[in-house]
């Protein structure tokens, strides 16, 4: 005879589906409730609030994300979107999450890989900051504040629109949002004159986990440490950063120079090792390897591109590269003079020559992709770049790349613990890697991803360790992630020490201060030491 338990399990099951659905429906109507009584003016909230059964949802959902690996019908989607307007919308924002128990996923450009700004396995709110995009320029004393919903290329365009000799060291993809740029890092082709962006963040207004909107000298210096280069989400919300920009010529000069495996591209790209990372601090160099048609008919070959950017005229490039790197066999022909402006959209794959298009955040392709990411401190031995080509050989490689960016220059002169961005000095180049696929092909995504996995795993013999670097922008959870509840010291460590290495400590000593429960959290933040220790009822 069946023990009568068993016969009341299936009942029971429901029972307690249907309470947590319904308890997940009262949260969600009292979160909304909340957020209505907590603004200081209730209608202007509710024209800034999208629920699922708003027409405007999936619209406003879709309109950021960039990776399309997450926007199928099976991603986890918000309960809510909020569009603050103002920082009490913000604020009571932050309140009500905490009072409710949901979480905030915070959002600026839609540019993280993972989808970590707008996909939770828990039930979450969308804080996206599009309507905080304010850029203000001062050529005079040669600052900005920009706030963290506009795009480095509306900080660019604002830039460019006052001074043909001011500039901001940030990267190339117009697209991405300050927020999330700044609060990981953020390099670019001024990397190696000037430093990362969050290098020349001076000043930030931050909203944090009580709703206090504090600043540079309020916060403290440990916290301003931490939201420049440690993820800005991980200690509160960063409304708005002061940076400060740098000189650079009227004109620079551009080159691209590719050679396939016919061109002795192998060669060249071993001897770009040694190069690279000693030229002078004016020149930025990148080399993207590809899978090409071949001049076979019916065949594929792999192709280097050498990019350049130099902060000068091209009478100069020419007889310098020729002179320390003549495998290239650069010629004038190669090279293009321009305006720092231009060689964003340059660099950037855009075809106009409009400055405009950086006011575009829908300018760029979105895809389906998988991106990881490296460090190399020794160089790849030719033998060891043949294993990669027969890598890129592989059918799944049909929409890949291997970018190498040389550091060197100024990232060797700043400390690795000035910043939470630890990659500086002995880093010959970073080495990204990207997979795409189409929509139609995403069903099958598992064979790119196991195919980039396999990449990544045979570059192990040569690039960094203990650890092994990683750069907190491109976002990877294959190198460890956090729990949706309590993460301890020791498993967020995994990954952390791969993107921060010893700033890690520092970095979790801080969480520990500025928000002790852990209420900004993501799969890859920042956790606190130990969680709160809970009050017995007696």
């Amino acid at each position: 005879m069946k023990s009568p338990h068993f016969s009341l399990l299936p009942f029971l099951l429901v029972v307690l589906f249907s309470l947590s659905g319904t308890t997940l429906a009262h949260s969600h109507e009292d979160f909304l409730h909340c957020l209505s009584l907590r603004s200081a003016k209730s209608d202007s909230i509710s024209r800034v609030i999208y629920t699922q059964n708003n027409s405007s949802y999936s619209s406003i959902l879709d309109a950021s994300i960039q990776n399309y690996r997450f926007a199928t019908p099976a991603t986890p989607k918000p309960s809510v979107i909020v569009t603050p307007r103002q920082t009490s919308h913000i604020q009571a924002t932050i309140y009500c999450s905490k009072k409710y128990g949901l979480q905030i996923r915070i959002r600026s450009g839609g540019h993280d890989v993972e989808g970590l700004s707008y996909v939770s396995e828990v039930p979450f709110v969308i804080l996206d900051l599009l309507n905080f995009r304010a850029v203000e320029v001062d050529t005079k004393n040669k600052v900005a504040w920009v706030e963290s919903g506009a795009t480095i290329g509306e900080l660019y365009y604002r830039i460019a629109e006052k001074s043909k000799t001011l500039a901001f060291p940030a990267g190339v993809c117009h697209t991405v949002g300050v927020g999330g740029h700044f609060s990981g890092g953020g390099y670019g082709m001024l990397m190696r004159k000037y430093g990362l962006a969050a290098d020349h963040v001076i000043d930030a207004h931050l909203i944090d986990v009580n709703g206090r909107i504090i600043d540079r000298k309020s916060m403290g210096e440990d916290l301003f440490w931490a939201i420049r280069g440690g993820g800005g989400n991980t200690f509160g919300i960063v409304l708005a950063w002061k940076v400060k920009l740098v000189s650079i010529p009227a004109v620079v000069t551009v080159f691209t120079v590719n050679r396939d495996l016919e061109q002795n591209a192998t060669k060249i790209v071993h001897r770009w090792q040694y190069i690279a990372h000693k030229l002078p601090d004016d020149i930025f160099t990148d080399v993207t390897i590809t899978k090409v048609n071949s001049s076979q008919e019916g065949k594929k070959t792999i192709q280097a591109a050498f990019k350049a950017l130099f902060l000068g005229g091209v009478d100069k490039l020419i007889p310098l590269i020729q002179d320390r790197f003549p495998e290239l066999g650069l010629v004038k022909e190669n090279c293009i003079e321009m305006s720092w402006v231009e060689s964003i959209l340059y660099f950037g794959g855009v075809s106009t020559k409009s400055s405009d298009v950086l006011l575009d955040r829908d300018a760029l392709p979105k895809q389906f992709f998988k991106l990881k990411s490296d460090y190399l401190k020794e160089p790849i031995p030719e033998s060891g770049f043949e294993g990669i080509w027969r890598t890129f050989s592989e059918k799944e490689a049909e929409f890949s790349f291997m970018m190498m960016v040389a550091f060197g220059g100024k990232m060797d002169a700043i400390p690795e613990t000035e910043l939470p961005y630890p990659h500086r000095a002995g880093n010959l180049y970073q080495a990204s890697y990207l997979v795409g696929w189409s929509k139609e092909e995403n069903a099958e995504s598992q064979k790119y991803i196991s195919w980039i996995r396999r990449l990544y795993s045979y570059m192990a013999t040569y690039v960094s360790k203990s650890p092994r670097e990683a750069y907190y922008n491109y976002r990877d959870l294959d190198i460890g992630t956090n729990n949706n509840g309590y993460t301890s010291y020791a498993q967020a460590s995994i990954w952390g020490r791969k993107d921060f290495k010893n700033n890690f400590n520092r970095l979790v000593h801080v969480k520990t201060v500025v928000d002790p429960e852990n209420f900004f959290k993501n799969e890859q933040s920042i956790p606190p030491i130990s969680p709160p220790l809970k009050k017995k009822r007696h």
